[in-house]
């Protein structure tokens, strides 16, 4: 089994990603660990850009100090009556970084007074693999939808209880995990990467164990 970093400290993450992986490689094939599992490293700041700018960032950094393949995801909110934002900003719109509940309720004032047919939102993300041999792969996914005035679910995380995807009759809090993987951006965002993943270790790996 070949273990890959996944870099980041949120828990829902490592068990999201770790679902589909294991839907889409089979539960023997990679063992994930997350950044609280190796040798602590001073983490890049998010400087980026854009998601994908974020996302190599980080794999680059897990595989300098863990020297593991490393997968990292930046992905947001993307609000049409925002211009795009809150963007590569999303978990730290309120100023808070990882305050779901603040930048959730921020952005509902923010457009507050903006009419229902004006609520489009989507939400990004890019997902990178780098590893030891230096290689770099990124994909992304995307989910359109609106969003609602109010949270509905007390499943998923961040922007989930207020985001109604097209052709859903429930948020993605009100989804299970098996449904949200499904629809997410998250989830097409990861599927892509795993048939990188299934191409790409098998070569790579040979000539490192990690440390």
């Amino acid at each position: 089994m070949t273990r890959v970093l996944l870099a980041t400290r949120n828990a829902k993450k490592l068990v999201e990603l770790q679902r589909i992986l294991d839907g889409v490689l089979g539960s023997q094939r990679i063992q994930l660990v997350g950044l609280a599992d190796v040798p602590a490293y001073q983490e890049v700041p998010e400087t980026g850009l854009t998601f994908g700018e974020n996302a190599l960032l980080k794999a680059r950094e897990g595989v300098k100090w863990a020297n593991l393949p490393t997968i990292a995801d930046d992905s947001g909110l993307a609000v049409d009556a925002l211009n795009g934002m809150p963007g590569v900003f999303s978990a730290r719109w309120s100023g808070r970084h990882g305050d779901d509940r603040a930048n959730l309720e921020l952005v509902l004032a923010q457009i507050g007074d903006v009419p229902d047919e004006h609520r489009g939102a989507a939400f990004v993300c890019a997902a990178a693999l780098v590893l030891p041999g230096g290689k770099e792969h990124l994909v992304d996914g995307r989910q359109t939808g609106r969003l609602l005035r109010a949270p509905r679910g007390e499943g998923g995380f961040g922007y989930d209880p207020i985001f109604l995807g097209d052709q859903q009759d429930r948020t993605n809090a009100e989804l299970s995990p098996e449904e949200k993987d499904a629809v997410s951006h998250r989830g097409k965002a990861l599927r892509a990467l795993a048939k990188v993943i299934a191409k790409a270790l098998p070569a790579e790996s040979a000539g490192w164990t990690g440390r």
